[in-house]
Formats: structure tokens, sequence, C-alpha cells
């Protein structure tokens, strides 16, 4: 399924082509009919997207949404349409053909409302928002992921919780930040899901800007730059199970979380109990440390004393030993 960033992606490319200039609309399989009618011939005053959701008005007030759902597409064309093409959009220069969408409504004015009322926080929507109103979203998400018990892996997918974020997503930030995704989502601190929200803002603008997910440092491949990663090496952890890690070499693993392919590498994602171990480990080589210095101190102190005693009793020896010459040369004087 399309995550956020190809539906911004998407409504960026449709204004490009349509916004505030008359559209053609048709439905040539015929299943969006009497909607395609009602916007041919308006002026398109714009798409947005709220997550997954692709939302067109028009002119005379009619909301046009999408979803694209498992198998959608909603691509630009040459030509006449072919095959099964739900809703084609035109004007003299392009077409855009939509097929397969999951969804493909339309409404009143209500509905764009409905739509933004239908998901949560949204980081790309957020990026472009004011500061106060980016702050409230990434607050936002902070506070429903406090909220549930739920591992952090399935949490993600809930687009109540963070509009945009996909199974290709899930997998790529939680590797990056080196969370286990069956970490209860509440068991996260602020500074981890506050830096989660950043990583997800940083990597759906950069999904968009690419129109593909690149989440790999360039560097680790020796690239210049995300854009010249080529397909496969594209990726650290989504379908790379049993494949070396790209960063420490260990086999990712295949899990499954709400549902769906999960994956993770269990040395960079370690999960609560191998945590606990590696802190118990800690723990017993410092106190090892902390007892081997206070082995070395002691032995350090005895033998401060020993040195101590050793010369005041040279001292002594030396002081009997001058006081006895003393007494002879004045034995051998007196004589």
């Amino acid at each position: 399924m399309p995550e956020g960033h190809t539906i911004h992606r998407l409504a960026r490319d449709l204004n490009s082509s349509f916004e505030d200039s008359k559209v053609r609309a048709s439905s040539p399989q015929g299943r969006f009919e009497a909607g395609a009618s009602k916007i041919d011939g308006q002026t398109c005053k714009g798409f947005e997207a709220f997550g997954k959701h692709l939302v067109g008005h028009f002119a005379a007030g009619d909301v046009l949404h999408v979803h694209l759902g498992l198998i959608g597409k909603f691509r630009k064309t040459k030509g006449d349409p072919v095959g099964a093409v739900r809703l084609r959009l035109a004007s003299d220069e392009v077409n855009w053909d939509l097929r397969g969408p999951m969804v493909c409504d339309l409404g009143s004015p209500d509905l764009a409302d409905k739509v933004a009322d239908s998901v949560g926080p949204d980081p790309l929507r957020a990026y472009a928002a004011s500061n106060s109103d980016a702050e409230a979203q990434a607050t936002a998400f902070i506070e429903a992921m406090k909220r549930r018990r739920i591992a952090v892996g399935a949490a993600l997918l809930d687009q109540k919780v963070i509009a945009g974020i996909g199974n290709v997503y899930r997998a790529e930030l939680l590797f990056i930040l080196g969370i286990d995704p069956l970490t209860p989502a509440n068991a996260l601190d602020d500074s981890e899901l506050r830096m989660l929200w950043d990583l997800s803002t940083e990597q759906l603008r950069q999904g968009e800007k690419l129109n593909r997910i690149v989440t790999v440092d360039p560097a680790l491949g020796g690239h210049k730059t995300a854009r010249s990663i080529p397909r496969g090496g594209r990726l650290y952890a989504y379908k790379r199970a049993d494949k070396p890690c790209l960063v420490c070499d260990t086999p990712i693993e295949l899990l499954e979380v709400a549902g769906r392919k999960m994956w993770r590498c269990p040395n960079c994602q370690p999960t609560a109990v191998t945590k606990k171990k590696t802190a118990a480990k800690q723990t017993a080589t410092k106190k090892k440390t902390a007892a081997k210095k206070k082995t070395a101190a002691k032995q350090t102190a005895t033998k401060k004393k020993t040195a101590a005693k050793q010369t005041a009793t040279k001292k002594k020896t030396a002081a009997k030993q001058t006081a006895t010459k003393k007494k002879k040369t004045t034995t051998k004087k007196g004589v």
C-alpha cells in the first residue's frame, strides 16, 4: 500500500497539472460516471493529502476523496484509456488515470473535514504548518503513543496515532533508532518518542522528494546521495530476512507484528530481555572493576604502611648507630 510520502507527492504532481485550471473528467470504466460528470469542466482548486488519503477540491464545492488501498494507481498517461480506468482527469497537455482504488468518492465540502478527522497527526502536514501547529501535532503523537500498551510496531500502523506510516517505514524507522518492534509503545519515554516523530518527518520528506523510500545512509555504501543508491540497497531491514545487517552483519529476523510481517536486527534492535542481560553484565563488570579498584587501593595502602614502617625502622636503626658511635668517640677522648 502506498505510504504517506507517495500521496503527498501525488497531490503535488496533480496540482502541477491541474491547479486553478479546468479539467475534463470521465470514467472510462463506468463505475464513477456520476461523479466524473459532476466535476467535468470545473476548475480544480487543488489537491492535498492527509496521510494515505488524497483529497481534491473543485470550484463548485465538490470534494474528491481517493484512497489507493493495496492495488490502486493514479498515474500520468498518454493516449486513450487502457483497462479498468475508474477516473480520468485530463487537460490539453496531460492525462491522469486512476485504477483500482479502495475509495473513489465525491462529496460536499464537509467530506474533506471528515477525511482530516479520520486520521491522526501527519508529519508532512505538520512540517508545512506553523511552528505552534507543528509542535501540537508532535505532542499529539507522543500522547497517543503513551496511551497504547500494544507493541510499538503495531502502534505505528494505527493511522489515528500517526498518519502515513506503513509497513516499510515502520520497519525502517525502528531499525534506525535501535528500537525492538515488540517493545510496548507506552514503554518508550518522551525523548524516544520525539526522536521517532522527528525521524518520521525527516524520512517522509525525503521519500516525497525522491518519490521512493530510501532510508540507508549513502555513506554506508560509498554513494554520494540517497538518490544514487541502487534498488536493493535502499533499505536496512524491510524484506531482508536472513540477509546480513548492513550495519553489523547479524542476520535480519522476520517477525509478525499486528498481523503483518516485520523485520528487525536482533543486535541493532535488542529485545527487552537482551537489554536486561546486557545491563546485568555491565553492572557485574562495573562491580568487578570496583572490587578490583578497592583491592588495588588496599594493596597500595598496605605497601605504603609497610614502606613507612621500614623507613621508620631504618631511621631508628640509623639513630641508634649514630648514638653508639658518639658514645665510643666520647669514651676514647676521656681515656
